[in-house]
């Protein structure tokens, strides 16, 4: 069992399921790479567009019970659509979550976390707790092997992106609908520029930032009651007329190719490559991540043009990925996950996990900031934290008494394993306290 298989199972993946080290032993790299395959979700569960009409139903119940003889029967009708919403939103995450902790291809599930985070939306109100986990599925996982360019165009076109950041209220001062007072909201084109693509030190200005806002004015989200279709939907009276000149080039397109070819720039950008390869190195390998790796990364995001395998095959073949310390420490997610998938435990219901995950700090899509959850051990290593831990991981193993915990610490942690962390977890007076211990232990909180 080399020590370079415990590295590709744990750091690159969501940690050793039992007798996954030895499958990787043979070709640690080669093991990681067959992984680089397309992952699928339970298709019986809502999309974006079937959400979208029950929200818009739920809206027009809302405004009726205004009205004097019908607003008994339907509040009665609204409250039957909430918890509809809800359970999406539960269903939604833990289908995700749950896929990561049964599959042999878990840095997959590893990579589409990281750029569900880098594209943060939040649950909240009605129409994003049913929407947030939709962005995930529909914009992000299609183009995790693909392009970066591709994945930026579905996730800006996205209801859910769309609306956490007020851009289907976005009107060009211009635009027939801004002459009517309706007026340009810059918050989607500020966190493109911020967090998505060039990153708050990319070199752009604030007239950027209205140039950009002016270029995706009218993407907006379709009313099906009005428009008479569901998601995405380029309104031409609220886009602003014109050229637009961003980051010092002129854009002459007109109409929904203006914002597409602004973003296709920012998504070539060397600052954007830079900016997501530093925070892909920060995520998989280490809190500071070596140069020379970010460098590497970013050189093949330029040469590929964005092509996320390429980008991932040189993460995987670059010597500093193996360094044998183990320097990032789990979040709460990666805890849970990595905790599931040693205790061959299939997953767990959904508002169950939601919960958990909720103790922990980390629910699904309750950052509450666009920024995501933090990615470094500062964010989860407090003690507030390890407490809440503490007593996860001793209440999950309080229910698996009949794991032998000696013949696990091999399966899990191979070689990664100290002396003083096998003997402490070994000499344990039950096997309960012994896989709290190990759950617990330094070797398994970090990766």
């Amino acid at each position: 069992m080399s020590l370079e298989a415990v590295i590709a199972v744990n750091r690159f993946g969501y940690g050793a399921k039992v007798g996954e080290i030895d499958k990787a032993s043979t070709d640690p790299k080669a093991f990681l790479i067959a992984q680089l395959q397309p992952i699928t979700f339970d298709a019986k569960l809502p999309h974006s567009e079937q959400l979208l009409q029950k929200l818009a139903l739920y809206s027009q119940q809302k405004k009726l019970r205004k009205k004097e003889g019908k607003a008994n029967t339907a509040k009665e009708e609204a409250k039957k659509e909430r918890p509809f919403f809800r359970q999406s939103y539960s269903q939604l995450s833990a289908d995700s979550i749950n896929r990561a902790i049964n599959s042999s291809s878990s840095m997959m599930w590893r990579l589409l976390d990281f750029f569900s985070n880098h594209f943060s939306v939040s649950a909240q109100g009605a129409m994003m707790t049913a929407l947030a986990p939709t962005l995930e599925r529909e914009a992000i996982a299609p183009h995790l092997l693909g392009s970066f360019s591709d994945m930026l165009f579905a996730v800006t076109q996205h209801p859910a992106m769309l609306k956490y950041l007020n851009n289907e209220k976005s009107f060009g001062p211009n635009s027939k609908a801004g002459k009517r007072g309706k007026g340009l909201n810059e918050n989607l084109a500020r966190e493109i520029l911020e967090l998505h693509t060039l990153g708050v030190d990319g070199g752009y200005v604030q007239g950027d930032v209205v140039e950009l806002a002016k270029g995706i004015s009218g993407w907006s989200i379709a009313k099906p009651s009005i428009d008479g279709r569901n998601g995405f939907y380029y309104k031409e009276r609220g886009h602003e007329p014109g050229e637009r000149v961003l980051l010092n080039k002129t854009y002459s397109e007109k109409g929904e190719a203006q914002g597409r070819a602004m973003l296709q720039d920012l998504a070539m950008h060397p600052k954007t490559a830079e900016h997501v390869c530093y925070k892909l190195a920060r995520h998989f390998i280490s809190d500071t991540p070596p140069q020379a790796l970010v460098q590497r990364l970013t050189q093949r995001w330029l040469m590929t043009q964005g092509n996320l395998n390429q980008v991932m095959l040189t993460l995987i073949d670059s010597p500093e990925s193996w360094q044998a310390k183990s320097l990032k420490f789990k979040s709460p997610r990666e805890h849970l996950i990595s905790s599931y998938r040693g205790l061959s435990l299939p997953g767990a219901k959904p508002r169950k996990l939601i919960n958990e995950l909720k103790i922990l700090g980390q629910q699904p899509f309750k950052a509450n900031s666009p920024k995501g959850y933090g990615d470094t051990e500062l964010d989860w290593n407090g003690p507030s934290a390890l407490l809440a831990r503490i007593d996860w991981s001793a209440n999950l193993a309080n229910k698996q008494r009949n794991i032998e915990v000696k013949p696990l610490i091999s399966q899990l942690l191979g070689r990664q394993i100290t002396e003083r962390s096998y003997l402490t977890i070994t000499r344990a007076e039950s096997r309960e306290n012994a896989l709290a211990l190990l759950l617990m232990s330094p070797d398994f909180l970090r990766r």
